[in-house]
């Protein structure tokens, strides 16, 4: 009897070394949850890069000088709404 329970037995037919995955795959799972769910909104490397911001680019061209006051106000007034 203990041959054949020793012969069933799984780690002898090699799946034994891949036991380190397991974890490695709960632990990537739970990273990719965090990652989906919290970390949606960010810049930076691990966000989404969604561009320069509408108010600095208004603000730029406003410091240049390309854009009235009244225009500026108008135009921020636009992005708010």
């Amino acid at each position: 009897m203990t041959t054949i329970l020793a012969s069933s037995d799984w780690h002898h037919h090699g799946w034994f070394w891949f036991w380190p995955l397991v974890p490695l795959f709960w632990f990537f799972l739970f990273f990719l949850c965090l990652r989906l769910f919290f970390w949606r909104g960010r810049r930076g490397p691990w966000g989404y890069d969604r561009g320069p911001d509408a108010r600095a680019i208004l603000a730029e061209r406003y410091a240049r000088g390309e854009i009235s006051h009244d225009e500026y106000r108008e135009r921020l007034g636009h992005l708010e709404a």
